[in-house]
């Protein structure tokens, strides 16, 4: 199984392959070494995050969400052009075949299964169908943690900085 994670100490994303004895994972670029949460992985199935303690996962498709807004856009525009010059066939075709594409890609992609706290991506896992799918309102109470964890260290960074600032002569 191979798992795509977030380096904290290079910020970049690196990928590892895993199984039930890795230990730990050394990032590719910076070669920090990230720990793996106790009992994560089981043979074959991930159990909770390996890289964080999230005990919450989901089942996405493995395709580039930036490469699908660039086949919609150019949908989009392709067909309101000639939809703009009357050229009725050639819009439908268009919309037809971008129809198509997507429903192709949609059967040939396969499935990732992703961390909603760490955005961790695991591949190579078998039973992916028997996972939940992304929930709105787990990913939004994930978002809303971090957003309150960045705020309050902001604020404990302001009053450090007002007690040295006071107590500088």
């Amino acid at each position: 199984m191979n798992v795509a994670f977030h380096c904290d100490h290079c910020e970049r994303t690196t990928q590892a392959d895993i199984d039930v004895d890795t230990v730990t994972i050394p990032c590719r670029y910076c070669q920090a070494v990230h720990r793996i949460q106790p009992h994560a992985i089981e043979p074959g199935n991930v159990v909770r995050c390996a890289i964080c303690p999230c005990e919450e996962l989901f089942v996405r498709k493995d395709f580039p969400q930036r490469l699908g807004l660039i086949i919609i856009l150019i949908q989009i525009i392709s067909s309101s052009i000639t939809w703009y010059f009357h050229m009725i066939y050639w819009t439908f075709a268009i919309l037809g075949a971008s129809a198509l594409l997507d429903f192709t890609l949609y059967m040939w992609i396969g499935n990732v299964l992703q961390c909603y706290r760490c955005q961790s991506q695991y591949r190579g896992i078998e039973g992916l169908g028997e996972r939940d799918a992304f929930s709105l309102e787990t990913h939004e109470r994930y978002r809303q943690q971090e957003a309150r964890m960045a705020e309050a260290e902001g604020s404990a960074r302001m009053a450090a900085s007002a007690v040295s600032d006071q107590s500088s002569p």
